[in-house]
């Protein structure tokens, strides 16, 4: 079992073929509404990768996740999609303490920016998606940190894999330091929550048994093909569809 804590989003994603100047009315060509947020989406991809997962927080129904509901409204975000980039309009989430007995049993606890800050602590294996930035992480905490190429400062981790988007990621494990390339021959529609898609992969992939060099090739690809849709998560493949393209 992993567990999931920290943020679900309610997010409305709209396609534009440019950024709109200040004053200015664009047509999006494009709009859908979709479920997001670092955790939540990992949690997700566990999931449909066939690995048993719970998420806590402040969220609605997840598919094939058990979900503990923490008090509070969903964070509502509208994200404006142009090419490669994107523009995040979002609130601030509530904030919530994560039940002991929720957590207990757990192989592995994932954590974001906003599931951090939840945590008791414990005698669990503890994984940090670094793409926010977490003021009080310690790392001495940490069995697995996962930040951006963007956002990593050097800390590491006894296990890091540093993110590069489509290049693939960077892994330290234990004094190695080894790259993991991405995958190509993906049709990208946007790279919107594909970064969290590749924290649930890898540790889907981790808890089906792989070494951390694959897992990482693994989840590096589940990301790839997630990228086939507007939103982060309607693209993720299943484990077989995984092992097609990941062979």
């Amino acid at each position: 079992m992993i567990v999931c804590v920290g943020l679900a989003t309610r997010d409305t994603i709209y396609a534009l073929r440019r950024y709109p100047e200040p004053d200015e009315r664009v047509v999006a060509t494009e709009r859908i509404v979709a479920g997001g947020g670092p955790a939540a989406t990992a949690a997700v991809t566990i999931a449909k990768l066939g690995v048993d997962v719970r998420f806590i927080g402040v969220a609605d129904e997840l598919p094939g996740v058990d979900v503990i509901r923490m008090p509070g409204d969903v964070v509502e975000s509208t994200i404006l999609v142009s090419g490669d980039a994107r523009a995040i309009i979002t609130e601030e989430p509530a904030s919530f303490a994560a039940p002991v007995e929720a957590l207990a049993g757990a192989d592995w606890v994932h954590v974001d920016h906003v599931g951090w800050a939840s945590l008791p602590t414990g005698g669990f294996s503890l994984s940090v998606d670094g793409g926010n930035p977490i003021p009080t992480l310690d790392l001495g905490r940490v069995q697995l940190y996962s930040p951006t190429q963007e956002r990593d400062d050097g800390g590491r981790a006894r296990r890091t894999v540093v993110t590069n988007g489509s290049d693939g990621c960077t892994v330290h494990d234990d004094g190695e330091s080894y790259e993991v390339p991405g995958f190509s021959g993906v049709d990208v529609v946007s790279t919107l929550g594909a970064g969290d898609v590749f924290h649930g992969a890898l540790l889907a992939c981790l808890e089906r048994g792989l070494e951390l060099r694959e897992a990482a090739r693994y989840a590096n690809a589940c990301a790839a093909l997630s990228c086939r849709a507007l939103d982060g998560r309607s693209a993720i493949p299943t484990w077989a569809e995984l092992e097609e393209l990941a062979k």
